[in-house]
């Protein structure tokens, strides 16, 4: 039987981990913003972390539940109730066949992932079940959830109740938030100064903010160092020859306020990448609230591949708690 849903909240959207292999094709990999917290909500019902779940931002959903079922809730802090009585986060809790659940106000952070023992069981588009709303595809009906909408929910086992992720596995940005970044190809199109102001600057998050990107506000302007325009680029100093836009990399049209491609962005474009956000770091830029302060870090390939490890590290401690 399906989950109803009685109220949208903010963008929520049917999500697992994504469809990667289609991004030549304009496709982007999509998915939850915060993997690992969509992967710690699976793992609490007993489904495989790339099952499908909710994600919601800044307002949670509230949903019917139309049998029993065994739900966690993980990433910000967004009080969830079951028929009005307050339920744990980062924590396997029973859902019965009738009763509602709902959310209080936001806390901290940005984005919750709900998961259902299950899954949520929509068709599968190009190997996922993630929407991407730009191009209609996956999810429920290639968009946003709405007023009325019944989700399907596959076979699930109850698992445990009350299986929990320890605080020290629970993964948020500090504050300020720090984002370590990698310089990019086009790093030395900067000049000296603005090299060392972009990393010695707090930026803030605008307003402008969602699964397509990140911009940021508040930092000194970026100068370039003069050049003559090439062939097929733009005449701003920001503009190149169309290239590849890898997941994190950092624009910063006209020098002026940086932008963190993100889920959904689009795979190429003619503006110059300062760097790129390192892939251990990618799921705090979804928790971040606008005007949330941020230090851009600088690293090296070799701190890179460090903190990948010690995510990936972190992610087998998480997945041996529930053994």
């Amino acid at each position: 039987m399906p989950i109803k849903v009685l109220h949208h909240g903010v963008a929520t959207s049917v999500q697992d981990l994504g469809r990667p292999g289609y991004f030549h094709l304009g496709i982007p990999m999509g998915g939850a913003m915060d993997r690992y917290a969509m992967r710690a909500a699976n793992l609490l019902v007993g489904n495989e972390e790339g099952a499908a779940g909710l994600e919601a931002v800044f307002m949670g959903p509230k949903l019917e539940f139309t049998e029993d079922a065994l739900v966690a809730v993980t990433g910000a802090d967004m009080p969830a109730k079951v028929d009005g009585e307050p339920v744990p986060d980062w924590t396997a809790f029973k859902v019965k066949a009738g009763q509602v659940l709902t959310f209080d106000f936001l806390k901290s952070g940005a984005r919750i992932c709900i998961a259902v023992s299950g899954g949520i069981d929509v068709p599968v588009a190009l190997g996922s079940r993630s929407t991407y709303p730009i191009g209609a595809l996956g999810g429920y009906k290639g968009r946003a959830l709405a007023i009325d909408d019944e989700l399907p929910v596959g076979d699930g086992s109850l698992a445990t109740e009350g299986w929990t992720v320890a605080a020290n596995l629970r993964r948020r940005p500090g504050t300020p938030a720090e984002l370590r970044v990698l310089p990019g190809l086009y790093w030395d199109r900067l000049t000296d100064a603005a090299k060392e102001n972009f990393f010695a600057d707090t930026w803030k998050v605008a307003n402008e903010a969602d699964r397509m990107g990140y911009r940021f506000k508040g930092g000194r302007k970026i100068e370039f160092v003069e050049r003559k325009q090439s062939f097929g680029a733009g005449s701003d100093p920001s503009n190149i020859v169309d290239s590849c836009y890898p997941y994190g990399s950092i624009q910063i049209p006209s020098g002026t306020e940086p932008i963190i491609l993100h889920r959904d962005a689009v795979s190429g474009g003619g503006y110059f990448m300062v760097g790129t956000v390192i892939s251990a770091d990618m799921d705090f830029i979804a928790q971040l609230q606008p005007n949330t302060p941020t230090r851009f870090i600088e690293v090296t390939m070799d701190e890179a591949l460090g903190a990948r490890q010690e995510r990936t590290a972190l992610l087998g401690r998480l997945r041996s708690s529930f053994n």
